[in-house]
């Protein structure tokens, strides 16, 4: 059973390729999920093995010192990773997409925003099995309102929603730098994806996903209804009360790696 399967209760609406999902938490359900949210959330900064290894050589304390410098820990950073976090694991439960290269990795400064895309879904799919995209957008607020909807699909909208170069070529090269000819051979359509752009708009998909202390507002379904209709389109709404409680419970529990 997935993340969200386990947290939440979602509501799923489609009309052609309009996918308009609204999740609220189960009771109990953030309990039964924080552990493995925790273990999430360290996934996106270092390689779980590698957490592993600095805990054997050094302790839980030093391991998790070591930990916590690649995490942000202001409120907005944290936030804003954490939109990121969840739609990366969305993306990749309900829509069968990888989101192959978990760029919080990459960051320059722990409580500084990426540029670009912040996610990018890739696999292959249609009749002829050929390459096919998801470019992202996320956005976590403690009250989601219009605007941050609007500047969301401007971004979505631009390179005439082609994902941007800088950030698909990010990707590629990652997955180039790989030793599995798999992501070698992914990492090389992305690559020459960059070059060609030979895509058309029907196999590049869109998400406009948030997370938000009040809920899914009105612009969100707006948005949606005003979207093109030669691709997917995604809106998604996830719904956390208490938003900035549940944002620092989370990363203070990822951070926590024990006391042996």
């Amino acid at each position: 059973m997935g993340l969200y399967e386990k947290w939440c209760e979602a509501t799923k609406e489609k009309d052609k390729r309009k996918h308009y999902w609204t999740y609220v938490e189960k009771d109990g359900g953030r309990d039964e999920i924080s552990a493995d949210l925790a273990k999430t959330i360290r996934s996106h900064y270092d390689r779980l093995e590698r957490i592993a290894e600095d805990v054997e050589r050094l302790g839980f304390k030093i391991a998790a010192k070591i930990l916590s410098e690649a995490m942000p820990q202001t409120d907005k950073g944290r936030s804003g990773d954490l939109g990121e976090i969840l739609a990366t694991e969305l993306v990749e439960e309900e829509i069968g997409l990888r989101v192959p290269v978990r760029r919080l990795r990459y960051k320059d400064g722990r409580n500084m925003a990426m540029r670009g895309d912040d996610f990018i879904g890739a696999g292959y799919g249609g009749q002829d099995e050929k390459l096919w995209l998801l470019k992202g957008e996320a956005k976590s607020n403690k009250k989601l309102g219009k605007s941050t909807v609007t500047s969301a699909r401007k971004v979505l909208d631009r390179d005439n929603g082609r994902c941007t170069p800088d950030s698909l070529l990010f990707v590629a090269n990652r997955l180039l730098e790989s030793n599995d000819p798999d992501e070698n051979a992914l990492g090389r359509d992305l690559r020459d994806e960059v070059g060609l752009k030979s895509l058309r708009a029907d196999r590049i998909d869109h998400m406009l996903f948030t997370v938000s202390g009040n809920g899914p507002h009105a612009s969100l379904k707006e948005d949606l209804e005003a979207a093109g209709t030669n691709r997917d389109h995604y809106v998604v709404n996830i719904h956390v009360e208490d938003h900035q409680d549940f944002i620092a419970a989370m990363y203070e529990g990822a951070q926590d790696l024990g006391d042996a």
